[in-house]
Parts: structure tokens; sequence; C-alpha cells
């Protein structure tokens, strides 16, 4: 199969589809790789390292969609793009079609076979090529929380982790899965206050079991979240329904509850965010303000961390890609349950019913397509 590798083009995003080591491991199951001039670069990967894994670099983007049979990135596709995608074409990145219309009509209209990292799910509900950029952006909430919250970029003035005499600062993180218990244990590692709400009791059990001792658990509802905002200073939004929209869980109304200069972070926002009040935002242009309380909602957190993040994502993405390479996406996914799942949209029929349940579209059954 021929597979492409093209550059990222989504502001501030750094990251690439596949690492040299990724490459060298499809080339060695018999697989051409076309990478995009310097679509390493921004991760520490240089053409020569593509090479040198035995890729062949395609001077332009357009070559590398033109030729290739299966695209691996890491960002869905931006409005440039469109008009690049094939029909029969197989695309394997991040989509997070709830979150975007104009994206899922248009890979509708291409003909592609749209194949969702963040869809991929196991048997016991993990969700392995969300999990490490999940782990990433749990922790960069915190880092970049931690940096709003001071008083020359717009926050309140509060040290996360206090000092002698003076109170750590308060986290509430709302979602108890691998965002947020990513970002309670390293606001917990700094020192501070942290509550972490979740609507499963079993979850919250193990949370309790293994949190250090300065975060506390609570029953994620209405009433419970309305008291948390009263004290807390930097809120993380980390709540997920794979493949479909975020529930708005803090509205607009609730910060008049909250103190001026806090910060909220949604890390939901890929999935539309679970704060009413939110909208993306980029590495270029982070934050916003709200009623006098700082919204962080940058839609490509572990991008900031391009190299760390690339490696990781690769680590996650390669076995699938050598199944998808290896037996065309047809066979894999009737084999494989979790690349089943995986399938978003196919040849201009939504198969995910989140998506359809998201715009109001037709929706097929997935076997109709295999």
């Amino acid at each position: 199969m021929i597979i492409g590798i093209p550059k990222e083009i989504k502001n501030n995003e750094n990251r690439v589809g596949m690492t040299p080591a990724g490459v060298q491991q499809l080339v060695k199951h018999g697989h051409t790789v076309l990478v995009q001039a310097t679509a390493g670069e921004g991760s520490g990967f240089s053409d020569a390292d593509f090479v040198e894994a035995g890729a062949a670099i395609e001077a332009t983007i357009e070559d590398v969609y033109g030729k290739a049979e299966m695209i691996i990135k890491v960002k869905e596709p931006i409005e440039p793009e469109y008009k690049l995608v094939r029909p029969g074409q197989l695309l394997f990145t991040y989509f997070h079609f709830a979150s975007s219309e104009a994206l899922t009509d248009a890979m509708i209209k291409s003909g592609a076979i749209c194949l969702a990292y963040e869809t991929v799910e196991r048997d016991d509900h993990s969700l392995p090529l969300l999990l490490p950029m999940s782990e990433v952006a749990g922790r960069m909430s915190i880092q970049e929380g931690m940096y709003f919250l001071e008083r020359p970029h717009g926050g309140k003035g509060v040290l996360l982790g206090g000092v002698p005499g003076v109170k750590p600062a308060k986290v509430f993180v709302i979602g108890g899965g691998t965002v947020g218990t990513a970002a309670a244990r390293t606001a917990a590692g700094i020192g501070a206050d942290v509550t972490i709400a979740d609507i499963s009791i079993p979850r919250l059990t193990y949370l309790a079991d293994v949190m250090p001792k300065n975060v506390k658990t609570l029953m994620s509802n209405e009433y419970n979240i309305r008291q948390e905002l009263k004290e807390a200073d930097l809120v993380i939004g980390s709540v997920l329904i794979p493949g479909a929209k975020a529930p708005k869980l803090v509205t607009k109304d609730m910060l008049k509850l909250m103190k001026k200069g806090s910060v909220l972070a949604d890390v939901a926002i890929d999935q539309g965010g679970c704060f009413e009040t939110s909208h993306p935002t980029t590495h270029q242009d982070p934050i916003y303000e709200v009623d006098g309380i700082v919204h962080y909602a940058v839609a490509n957190i572990p991008g900031a961390v391009a190299r760390t993040s690339t490696l990781a994502l690769t680590n996650a993405t390669i076995p699938y890609a050598l199944l998808l390479a290896d037996k065309g996406w047809r066979k894999a996914c009737a084999e494989r349950k979790d690349l089943l799942l995986g399938l978003n949209v196919v040849e201009g029929k939504v198969v995910f019913k989140g998506v359809s349940d998201a715009w109001g579209l037709p929706y097929t059954d997935v076997a109709k397509v295999l």
C-alpha cells in the first residue's frame, strides 16, 4: 500500500502523523511511505531521518494526497485539504466530527473512508488511540492553567501549590477519565487542593484508592458543580462521550459563582466543549475572558509538546496502521471490532451514531459498508 504522511497545517500544530521508527516498520512490511518535505521538523525529525527509515520525500501536500492510498496524520483535515481528499482514500487520524459540521459535510462529499483515532474502542471500553494524547492533554491543562492563573497573564495571581503559611489553590476537575486523572495527579503533585468529580461510583472508588491524599472525589451533578465553582481557582473540563458532543456541564450563569480571574480549561473542546461559554482557541491566541473568567480552550493542546506527543501517538497507532496497510481497511475492520468502531464516514455514508445524531444526518449500519 502507498501511505502518505502530510505536513500538518492547523495553527501551531507541530506534531507529525508518524515517526521515522513507525515509517521503518511500514516499509519492512513492504509498503511505500511518502512523507511531505519538512513534515517532521516541528517534532524534531528531519527529512533525512525519514529517508534513512525508508520513506520517499514529496515536495508538496498535493503530491502526498494525490499518490497515497492511505493518509496517516494527527489532526482532522482543515478547509484547504478538503479538495485534496479522494474517493476511496483511507484517512486515519483524529476527526472529532461531532464538533464540526463543515468537516463532516466535506468528508461525506469526498467519498473517502474516515477512520477516527478517537472512536477506536476495545472490549473494555478503553480508547487506545485517544489514551496517549489524553495523558498529555491532562498534564498540559494543569501546566497551562498555572500559567494563566498568574496575574500578568490574566489570572487572579494564585500559586497552585501555595507556600508555607498560605493555602494552595483549589483545582476542580470534572470528569474522571484519562484526561481528568492525569490532570488531578499533576495538580496534586504540585501541591494543589484537588477535587475530581465523575458520575461513576466505581470510577470514584478507584480514584479514591490510587490518588494522593490531597485529591478528594465527588459525585458529579449540577448541585455539586455549582458548590465547587464558588471556591475553585482552576477548573478542568475533561468529560468525553466517545464520538459525540460533550455535555455542557458549566453554563454561562454559573460563571457568576466564580471569583474573577479564575481559569476554566476546556480539554473537551475537540468534541464541542463541556463549558457553555467555550469556543476553540489556538496556541497563538489561547485565552479569552467571559464575565471576568479566563477561558483556555486550545483544540490541539498536545501540539505544544510535539516531540513527546508524536512519539507517544506513533507508539499507539503503528499496530493499527500495519493492520490496515497489510490487510486493507475492509478486511482489517471486519476482523477487528476495535478498528470497526473507528469507522465514522465511509464513501459518503455516516456509520457512527454519535456523528449522525450530532448533525441530524442519516445513519447507516457499519456492517452494510464492509
